[in-house]
């Protein structure tokens, strides 16, 4: 039986080993068009008759298909929420075990595709140039392409694209060439070819075309982005990307990728970074002039081993991919800043899972470590659950064998699974079989309640985080919490902060969530005195909007909406959404439909279930 229960192709039957993509970008229709080649090996032998490869698609326009370059019979299924139309090829006979084949298809993306956003001039900071993304997280890769659609499939890539403006793809650049004779192809375009040589599963396959620039940030990294943004890009990036890739190495092994490379997108992106193989797609909102939020790049570069390398057989068991990225992130900033660092994010990231555990409800399915999305939409349980609690498990695990020794299952876990898939069962399998023959370490994982693990919903126990980085933020919250009382001498001053990293101003602004909500009054006296609103850290600016709209205060309303008029990372629109519907349901309506086609269609999708209801 699959894995993975969000596909709904036979890959266990036949598995992709090449998948060559041969497409055109028009950015006129808003459709790639062209062939794709899936290679493909009998897993073992099929009776005469019974030869049928079903693979995953969604919202395709498919034109054409064949198998080694002969007509074959295939058909389109009715579509089957939320996990698309399958398709069936029909080989005409069974396939021997070990035996390879190649199936191609002619076909085009439609106006329906959940992987693509498509933006007019007028979206692009320049004006002048329309762009295209894609984001194939979780199952939208079978919106641009047939596939294996599953975490627990990997295969090689290339890529020849042919667009009017530069691309960049989820593999090394290997040129970018005009007409050869005879060759079809619309006028004034360019094809642009990558490869990938690690397999890599169909959810990080990527590309985005646009009026796109590149600086040097490193000796092995480059930045990508608009002309007028790359100065800032490369001052924000290039101090710090090679010390985190050598830090990642001195954990885990070298680097497995050649280069690593930022791609800094258009606003509406939806998501912090999306860390796809040589070129991590983020957000702009990490470039907010101060330096502070590069960690989503230590984040995404440390996909390149949990993830990449060694990923989550199937969407139930993705803190395998977030838990120990975020715990390979925090190791790097303890690397680069001090161990006080890393318990100072986890209690940033505390915060982040005691919101989506409040959000869902303390029993909810979603927050357990491992969950059920049988007949599910992985995009429904995303959250920051599996990064957190993943982490926290993590944490916990190298608390109860020691660091010294936890650092040597590290590169010895990404060894053994390097390029391969795994679940939960086979994760705590190679745990116990690595510390077997250490009496003290083996004693100690005998103590693991793994079902609690897993299965229990809600909170795991709280790790009794350094709080040397917090103290202070901690106090000023109190003060502004108790400053109301009449006995209260307290009177904010720029200075409060004035010392602080931006980050222990969001642990301030996040404390004050959490206690009972400020008068309107206060909020404005916050935000003249500390400039927080005026601040380019939008995860400043997002929480110090959260807090007023939480106090009613009228003075962040229409700030608030102008800001998700700018913004399309869904870690700050779904919750200013959320909040803005609870003090002015028509202003949140009126601007979620004016700014509608800004937003990317996961985000679009998502922001419409928590205004209108979820079905």
């Amino acid at each position: 039986m699959p894995r993975d229960p969000n596909t709904l192709s036979n890959y266990d039957a036949f598995r992709t080993r090449h998948t060559t993509a041969e497409l055109e970008i028009d950015f006129e229709r808003k459709v790639l068009r062209g062939v794709v080649r899936l290679v493909l090996e009998s897993l073992g032998e099929v009776g005469y008759g019974e030869g049928v490869v079903v693979l995953d698609t969604s919202f395709l326009d498919i034109k054409d298909v064949d198998v080694d370059d002969k007509a074959v019979e295939w058909s389109v299924a009715e579509r089957s929420e939320p996990y698309g139309s399958p398709l069936s090829v029909k080989l005409g006979k069974g396939v021997e075990k070990g035996k390879e084949f190649a199936i191609n298809v002619k076909l085009s993306t439609t106006d329906k595709c959940t992987a693509l956003q498509w933006l007019t001039p007028a979206q692009t900071s320049n004006k002048k140039h329309p762009y295209m993304f894609s984001q194939c997280q979780a199952i939208h890769a079978r919106s641009v392409f047939p596939c294996q659609d599953t975490p627990d499939v990997k295969s090689t890539f290339s890529f020849k694209i042919r667009s009017s403006l530069p691309v960049v793809a989820s593999g090394l650049p290997t040129g970018a060439e005009d007409y050869k004779p005879g060759e079809k192809g619309a006028s004034g375009t360019l094809s642009y070819t990558f490869e990938q040589k690690n397999p890599i599963p169909s959810y990080l396959f990527a590309i985005a075309a646009g009026d796109l620039a590149t600086a040097s940030i490193g000796p092995r990294s480059t930045v990508v982005t608009g002309p007028e943004e790359l100065q800032a890009c490369k001052w924000e990036l290039e101090g710090d990307m090679e010390k985190f890739m050598e830090a990642a190495e001195s954990i885990v092994y070298p680097y497995a990728w050649t280069t690593y490379n930022a791609l800094i997108l258009p606003a509406s992106f939806p998501y912090g970074g999306m860390e796809n193989p040589v070129f991590t797609f983020a957000t702009p909102t990490i470039i907010s002039g101060d330096k502070q939020n590069i960690d989503v790049i230590a984040h995404e570069l440390s996909h390149s081993w949990s993830g990449n390398l060694v990923s989550n057989a199937s969407w139930e068991h993705f803190w395998l991919n977030e838990g120990w990225t975020t715990y390979l992130e925090r190791r790097i900033q303890a690397a680069l800043h001090g161990e006080e660092f890393r318990d100072f994010s986890a209690i940033i990231g505390w915060k982040a899972l005691q919101d989506s555990i409040e959000l869902f409800g303390e029993d909810h399915e979603f927050t357990k470590l491992v969950v059920d999305l049988k007949g599910k939409d992985p995009d429904d349980a995303f959250s920051s659950i599996p990064y957190e609690k993943g982490f926290v498990f993590l944490y916990y695990l190298e608390k109860q064998v020691g660091k010294e020794k936890w650092d040597k299952f590290i590169p010895h876990y990404f060894t053994k699974y390097k390029f391969k898939s795994l679940d939960s069962f086979d994760f705590k399998a190679t745990l116990l079989e690595f510390f077997e023959s250490d009496k003290e370490a083996a004693k100690n994982l005998e103590e693991i309640d793994w079902d609690t693990w897993f299965y229990a919903p809600g909170y795991p126990p709280k790790p009794d985080f350094d709080q040397t980085m917090v103290k202070e933020c901690f106090a000023l919250a109190d003060k502004w919490a108790s400053s109301t009382s009449s006995s209260s001498t307290f009177k904010p001053a720029p200075s409060d902060i004035s010392h602080w990293l931006a980050q222990q101003s969001v642990v301030f602004l996040e404390k004050l969530q959490t206690l009972p909500p400020l008068p309107a009054s206060s909020i404005d006296t916050m935000g003249s005195v500390y400039s927080f609103a005026a601040s380019q850290n939008v995860e400043l600016v997002a929480r110090f909007f959260g807090l007023g709209l939480k106090a009613r205060a009228e003075s962040v309303y229409k700030p608030t909406a102008e800001l998700l008029g700018k913004v399309g990372r869904m870690k700050f629109v779904r919750p200013l959404y959320r909040g803005l519907v609870e003090v002015d349901r028509e202003l949140a309506v009126e601007t979620f439909e004016r700014n509608r086609e800004f937003y990317h269609p996961i985000c679009r999708g998502l922001v419409e279930k928590d205004l209108f209801g979820w079905k």
